[in-house]
C-alpha cells in the first residue's frame, strides 16, 4: 500500500486480494467488496467531523461501521454491548457525542444528539464521505464498577504491533477471537485481520461453546485468541477435537502453564504463545517459549518502540503504541514524568523470569497480610485432576477474610474421592504458598462465571 497523507483503514480494502471475508453465524460479507457499499442509512454523510458513538448490537455491522466511519468521524467511541444504561448519558457528555450509529433506533429516541442508523447489511452506493481527518478512536476501559473510564487511541497506534510483525507468510490468515471486537483485545484481531490481508470469523454472544468451534473448523480458521479463561472453558467442553489452528494466543489475564500445557496438548502442532496488552499501554510483548512468565532480559529494553520497567512491584511500559490520553471527567494523566503506563499488574522476579502474580486492585487483605488470588489459581490449576479454579475472600469474624478456592474437576474425576482430593490440592497449596495464602477452603464446582471480557469473574463473599 503506497503511504497516505491521512491513515485510514479503507486504504487496507485492496480489490485484487480475493477472498477476504468477515463472517457471523449468519452472513459472510466481502471484505473487497464493501469499498464500493455502505452499510449505513440517514445522512450518513454528516457525520463529518462529528464525535459518534458506535451503538450497533449487531457485531458484524459494527466492524462495517468502524471502515466506514474511520476517516470520516472526529472521534469514534466504542461501545461495547454491556455497557451499562446508567453509564451512557455520562458517556456521552465526556465524549462530546453529536451522533450515534445503531442497529436499535428505539433505544436513543431520548438521546439529544443526532442520530444515524446501521442498516441491516451493506448496499451499493454511488458515492461515500471522503477520507479527510485521521478519526480518534475512543475505547472503553474493563474491570470496574463505576463509570468506565474512556480511552484515546489512533489507527497507527492500534495497528503498531500488526506493522512491526509485517505480513503473515503462506496463505492468507483466517483470523477468530472469543473476545468482541468493541474490546480492545478483539479489536486488535479485527484490525490483523484487515491490515494483514486476511479473513476473520465472529464470535456470537451466548452461543454454545461447541456451536461456536463448529462454526471455526467450517470456516478452517487458523488464527485465533482468547483469554486463558477462554481457553480453559474450551479445553473442558471437549469441543476441540478436530480444531486444528495453526496459532494460538493467550491475553487478557495471567496465562499460567497449567492452561499452556493445555494447549499444547490439544494443539501439538500449532504456535501457542501469550501476548500482554492493556487498553491504555496497547500491545506491549509476546512470549513465544511455552513458558509463563516472561524473561527478565525484557525489562529495560526497547523493543519495536516498547520499553518496559518495574516500579514496585508493578509492570510499567511506555510505548508508541500506547493511548494518547483518557477522554472527560476522568481524564487524569495516563502516563508518568517519563512516559510509562502503569499498567497495575504486579510481577515477580524468579530467577532470570518474571511472573505475573496479579492485579494491583485485586489483592485479599488476610489479616494484614497480601494474597494475590491468580497466584493461588496457578498452584491449584498445576494439579492433574483440576481444570479451573478461583480464590477468593470469605469474611472471618477472627481474620477479618480468609482464603476459599472454587474448584473444577477434570471430566471423569470420581466424586467419591472428593475428600482425598481436596488433601492432594491443599498439599500442593502448601508446599508453594505461604501459609496465609493456603485455601481454607477448597469447594468443588461445575462451573465458573466468566465476564462479557472473557475474565474470571471474582465475587468475594
Amino acid at each position: 500500500m503506497s503511504p497516505r497523507e491521512i491513515f485510514v483503514l479503507r486504504d487496507y480494502l485492496d480489490p485484487s486480494l480475493k477472498g477476504r471475508t468477515l463472517s457471523d453465524a449468519r452472513r459472510v460479507v466481502s471484505l473487497t467488496d464493501i469499498t464500493g457499499e455502505t452499510c449505513l442509512v440517514g445522512r450518513p454523510r454528516q457525520l463529518s467531523g462529528r464525535s459518534v458513538l458506535l451503538a450497533v448490537a449487531d457485531q458484524l455491522l459494527s466492524a462495517l461501521a468502524m471502515i466506514e466511519i474511520d476517516g470520516v468521524a472526529r472521534r469514534m467511541l466504542l461501545c461495547p454491548p454491556d455497557l451499562r444504561a446508567d453509564h451512557v448519558k455520562t458517556l456521552i457528555e465526556d465524549a462530546e457525542i453529536d451522533a450515534i450509529v445503531t442497529d436499535e433506533p428505539a433505544r436513543w429516541t431520548d438521546a439529544d444528539v443526532y442520530l444515524v442508523v446501521a442498516a441491516r447489511a451493506p448496499v451499493r452506493t454511488a458515492a461515500r464521505a471522503r477520507t479527510e481527518r485521521p478519526t480518534e478512536w475512543l475505547m472503553l476501559t474493563s474491570g470496574t464498577s463505576g463509570v468506565p473510564k474512556i480511552v484515546n487511541h489512533s489507527l497507527e497506534g492500534l495497528t503498531g504491533a500488526i506493522v512491526a510483525d509485517g505480513p503473515a507468510r503462506g496463505a492468507p490468515p483466517v483470523w477468530a477471537t472469543f473476545y468482541d471486537i468493541r474490546r480492545y483485545g478483539g479489536l486488535q484481531i479485527f484490525l490483523r485481520a484487515v491490515v494483514g490481508g486476511g479473513s476473520m470469523v465472529l464470535s456470537e454472544p451466548g452461543e454454545p461453546i461447541a456451536d461456536h468451534v463448529a462454526r471455526l473448523r467450517d470456516k478452517a480458521v487458523t488464527h485465533i485468541s482468547g483469554t486463558p479463561s477462554h481457553w480453559r472453558k474450551l479445553l473442558m467442553s471437549g469441543a476441540a477435537s478436530g480444531f486444528s489452528p495453526r496459532y494460538v494466543r493467550l491475553s487478557g489475564e495471567i496465562a499460567d502453564q497449567a492452561v499452556l500445557d493445555g494447549l499444547r496438548r490439544a494443539f501439538p502442532e500449532a504456535s501457542i504463545g501469550h501476548a500482554y496488552a492493556s487498553t491504555e499501554a496497547g500491545v506491549g510483548f509476546a512470549v513465544n517459549d511455552g513458558l509463563e512468565g516472561f524473561p527478565a532480559a525484557m525489562i529495560g529494553e526497547s523493543r519495536d518502540g516498547v520499553e518496559m520497567k518495574v516500579v514496585d512491584g508493578s509492570l510499567r511500559i511506555r510505548s508508541t503504541r500506547a493511548a494518547h490520553a483518557y477522554v472527560g471527567r476522568q481524564a487524569a494523566a495516563l502516563t508518568d514524568s517519563d512516559g510509562f503506563v502503569d499498567t497495575g499488574d504486579m510481577v515477580e522476579l524468579r530467577g532470570n523470569r518474571y511472573h505475573f502474580v496479579g492485579r494491583r486492585g485485586g489483592i485479599i487483605n488476610i489479616g494484614g497480610l497480601k494474597v494475590h488470588p491468580e497466584e493461588i489459581e496457578a498452584v491449584i490449576n498445576r494439579h492433574a485432576e483440576v481444570r479451573m479454579s478461583r480464590a477468593r475472600s470469605r469474611r472471618s469474624p477472627i481474620t477479618g477474610a480468609i482464603v476459599v478456592a472454587d474448584v473444577i474437576l477434570a471430566e471423569g474425576c470420581d466424586v467419591g474421592r472428593s475428600d482425598d482430593l481436596r488433601e492432594k490440592i491443599l498439599a500442593d497449596c502448601r508446599a508453594s504458598l505461604a501459609p496465609h495464602k493456603v485455601p481454607a477452603m477448597i469447594k468443588f464446582v461445575a462451573e465458573l462465571d466468566v465476564t462479557t471480557a472473557g475474565k474470571l469473574a471474582r465475587h468475594d463473599a
